[in-house]
């Protein structure tokens, strides 16, 4: 009987990568038609989406990844509850499951259910050995593991339902970016990438920002302005025009660029279309402030190396992931080769 093998995994997730670059005309209509079901679904963040998974699934770092991991001879069922804040946000779970050989029990969110299975029927297409390792099911029963990834308030659901069996469980955390008043314009239009791609709705999208006691707001606000069209989102517009409002009726000191609101603030997540701002005197504060807040970030972005239990990630970067940077810092596939 066939099995599965690294080599053949890695062939097949190297052509779905191809296919993400030049993608089928069936599979292009459904990234166009993507918002008709999910309105934070343009074409622009599904495209940047499927080209972020595209990248991330090149032959050196498939080959690279692949040497870590060890296929199942006995596979596990492992529920997946996918989030759906971003275009195929799950997808990196799934391929993690499949890498090791396990069978994937997915539960789709109902804000992304049309696109990921698309992609892993092409993918069964690229190596048919995987066809009995993928099932779709509104309710999770008869498994081995669960991966879920929700809220602080689903958290606590998923670990009195789930937190018999090995678990990943994955609660809200939020990304932060560190200047040091010398970046160039060129750093700060990079970073707008890590505040407003897929809208600023990802773990690994930038709510606060820790500025120099006097760092001039206009250095920062200036080279975003290639940004402003994300205004014309009516989602987002909405958000930006509600807390505005809030913060102008209770007098909150804020800066306001036109579709990005700067609030002096200490906590780590802030609204969407709301950036958090904390000035600091001397690093070693924020990297304090950052150790202590570990387990609620995922990641950092900075021209800096910080003393702090995280790498820091160059300015444009946090949307980019490579295989092997896992959500929370947690291993999926060595979690995955324990079971």
């Amino acid at each position: 009987m066939p099995l599965l093998t690294n080599e053949k995994l890695i062939i097949a997730f190297h052509k779905l990568s191809a296919f993400m670059a030049s993608p089928s005309p069936e599979f292009s209509y459904l990234m166009e038609s993507a918002s008709n079901s999910n309105a934070w679904f343009t074409l622009e963040e599904v495209k940047r989406a499927v080209n972020s998974l595209h990248e991330m699934l090149n032959t050196a770092d498939l080959e690279k990844w692949f040497e870590s991991i060890t296929i199942s001879p006995s596979p596990k069922k492992v529920g997946l509850i996918l989030a759906g804040n971003i275009p195929l946000v799950g997808f990196h779970d799934v391929i993690s499951v499949l890498a090791t050989g396990n069978i994937a029990v997915i539960k789709m969110s109902s804000s992304d259910q049309k696109l990921l299975p698309a992609l892993l029927a092409q993918l069964i297409a690229f190596e048919p050995l995987l066809a009995d390792h993928v099932v779709y099911t509104e309710r999770l029963k008869d498994f081995d593991a669960i991966i879920a990834t929700g809220s602080n308030n689903t958290s606590r659901y998923f670990e009195y339902y789930f937190g018999k069996v090995p678990n990943i469980i994955r609660k809200n955390r939020n990304s932060v970016a560190v200047l040091t008043g010398n970046e160039t314009a060129a750093e700060i239009e990079l970073l707008g990438h890590d505040l407003f791609d897929y809208f600023g709705l990802g773990c690994r999208n930038v709510s606060k920002i820790y500025l120099p006691e006097q760092y001039d707001i206009k250095n920062f606000f200036e080279p975003l302005e290639g940004y402003k069209g994300i205004a014309d989102h009516f989602k987002y517009n909405n958000n930006y025009d509600y807390n505005k409002s809030i913060y102008l009726v209770n007098l909150d000191q804020h800066y306001d660029n036109g579709f990005l609101l700067l609030k002096p603030d200490a906590g780590l997540s802030s609204p969407l279309a709301v950036l958090y701002l904390e000035r600091y005197k001397d690093l070693s504060e924020v990297e304090a402030a950052l150790t202590a807040n570990e387990e609620n970030i995922q990641c950092v972005v900075s021209r800096l190396d910080l003393n702090i239990p995280f790498k820091t990630l160059a300015f444009g970067d946090s949307q980019h992931p490579k295989l092997w940077d896992y959500a929370d810092n947690i291993s999926t596939v060595d979690f995955l080769a324990q079971l």
